[in-house]
């Protein structure tokens, strides 16, 4: 495995026996049940996208490096440092649709989302250097809604209920948007520097988000005034969070050798810090909350790390 820059969101569990991760100039499926992987896009080649649609502006590239990555429902999104967007059916061949979302030269695209919006529908959102938060729907494609802000945008999360989203980069402030008419909402303040990551609590209640100042901070969604309670990293800006599907732990990653997994209903205050040696490509709890996967991007020592969750504490278990 190997990735570069400080981009951490190179791995996704979409079950407790399959993870999707970045391998070189590919993006593989490993089975732990069958111990092996199997090249599900590769991004090496040239790229030439199976749907063709009057009005879409699809196009074919070459030799992608990606930046960043998300699986849902059988859709699989990728993102380059060129602001290259590629979208794959898991069930069907080929590569859908992609494209180079901007031409701007610094247009590295910095995260993708899957999510639901309010209606229902499926959409896909990016957030790029160009300071601009773009969305797409899944079905067709197109591109649906641009919202433009006044510095980098290097996250994106989007709410459960679809209705609001978070937007984080280069500024202290963190803003909350709403999904429909990108107003903001709100604006969170506290932070010492840029930030890098983000995720609702399954409630909807609380965001988490992730700074440069070596932070996490939690917020309340119905009372933004100051934070509920900030929780620290050893060394590192903190690069990567996800919380288990049952809200009970909160995973926080640093850029290399540390991941912290917080419980939830100890108000955030027991952890288990997992030291581990390298440079950290991303973290992913299994939708069943079973499982933590942790990528390790090292020339010598990388690969995917498997921990399952105890139940005779709160804590836990690695399984190597």
């Amino acid at each position: 495995m190997s990735c570069t820059l400080q981009l951490r969101n190179l791995i996704w569990a979409t079950s407790k026996h399959d993870v999707y991760l970045m391998q070189n100039y590919s993006v593989m499926h490993w089975s732990s049940l069958l111990r092996r992987g199997k090249e599900v896009l590769n991004v090496a080649t040239p790229i030439v996208p199976t749907m063709k649609r009057p009005g879409l502006l699809s196009q074919s590239l070459s030799r992608v490096q990606i930046s960043t990555m998300a699986v849902k429902e059988n859709l699989l999104v990728a993102g380059g440092f060129q602001g290259e967007l590629i979208c794959r059916y898991l069930n069907q061949p080929g590569v859908a649709f992609c494209t180079k979302v901007t031409t701007d030269e610094n247009a590295i695209t910095n995260a993708v989302n899957i999510y639901h919006n309010h209606n229902g529908s499926l959409r896909i959102m990016t957030a790029n250097n160009d300071a601009a938060v773009r969305v797409y729907d899944a079905e067709s494609f197109a591109c649906v809604n641009c919202f433009s802000f006044d510095w980098s945008v290097n996250n994106t999360s989007v709410s459960p209920d679809g209705k609001l989203f978070a937007v984080l980069g280069d500024s202290t402030e963190c803003l909350i948007i709403d999904a429909s008419s990108g107003k903001i909402t709100g604006n969170l303040k506290g932070h010492l520097d840029y930030s890098f990551a983000s995720v609702w609590h399954p409630d909807g209640r609380i965001l988490a988000t992730g700074n440069q100042d070596t932070t996490c901070r939690l917020w309340d969604i119905r009372n933004l005034s100051k934070s509920l309670a900030m929780l620290k990293g050893n060394m590192g800006a903190i690069r990567a969070l996800r919380f288990t599907s049952d809200g009970r732990f909160l995973a926080m990653a640093e850029p290399a050798d540390f991941v912290h997994v917080f419980d939830a209903e100890s108000g955030y205050v027991k952890c288990q810090e997992i030291d581990i040696f390298g440079e950290i490509a991303g973290i992913s709890f299994s939708p069943d909350a079973e499982a933590l996967f942790v990528g390790v991007a090292d020339r010598t020592y990388g690969s995917l790390l498997e921990f399952n969750r105890t139940h005779y504490n709160c804590y836990l278990d690695s399984v190597f």
